[in-house]
């Protein structure tokens, strides 16, 4: 059992790895776009829904990090947790009447998420473009370029509704950026989209793994699972 699950492992990386050197640009271009959408999409959206940004600044502690993570302040389990937790920068709008409008605030978590997302997403679009190749070299027919396109799109739709921001001074510390952007900021309705927002990614998280770990498994099947498409 061990050896077969092994061996299924070893063969979606293969065809992840085959698919990536066929196409780097394609699965650069992805990357770097999904990437940047997650840092710069949810200010975008809420500086047109609610109030312009106005404030950004990367946070000042993190000159001290150093110092602290070398220090003998915390055991080394605590020190990870406030790692996984600290606030590496933020975005924000003052309400005009006095105290934060919205902000949005990135952590290192956050940022691991972006990076895993990220990947996950490059890789995907790399191997859909690359097992397309594949069928049509072989005369399957185009079906799996509708089914990539309508995953891909319910994808993009999940994670810009579901993707989390950490929100200052609203009584909730992460909730979904299009649900700050669009509803009221009632106590209830913020618990209620926290939640949402946490399952929400995790959702899409899984099953964008699993789509990528199955198109690496079935590219991985190619003899050799050599460069068959055209570099892009």
């Amino acid at each position: 059992m061990f050896q077969r699950v092994a061996a299924a492992v070893a063969r979606g990386i293969r065809g992840i790895a085959a698919a990536i050197r066929a196409r780097p640009r394609l699965f650069l271009a992805v990357t770097t776009a999904v990437f940047a959408l997650d840092l710069f999409l949810p200010p975008v959206v809420l500086s047109l829904a609610r109030k312009r940004v106005d404030y950004f600044t990367f946070n000042p502690w993190l000159s001290r990090l150093p110092e602290y993570l070398l220090s003998n302040e915390a055991p080394f389990g605590r020190k990870v947790e406030f790692l996984l937790r600290l606030a590496l920068f933020w975005f924000s709008a003052d309400s005009p009447y006095g105290g934060v409008e919205w902000g949005y605030a990135v952590d290192t978590s956050d940022l691991l998420r972006f990076f895993f997302m990220s990947f996950l997403v490059g890789a995907y679009f790399t191997l859909w473009f690359y097992r397309r190749d594949q069928v049509r070299q072989q005369g399957w027919g185009s079906r799996i370029s509708r089914q990539g396109g309508v995953v891909g799109a319910l994808t993009s739709v999940l994670g810009l509704s579901t993707g989390p921001c950490s929100v200052m001074g609203c009584g909730a510390p992460v909730i979904p950026v299009l649900g700050l952007a669009f509803v009221g900021l009632s106590s209830g309705t913020l618990k209620l989209l926290a939640e949402t927002s946490k399952i929400g990614t995790a959702v899409v998280l899984v099953a964008m793994t699993l789509g990528v770990a199955y198109f690496g498994w079935l590219v991985g099947a190619t003899p050799g699972a050599k460069d068959s498409s055209p570099s892009a």
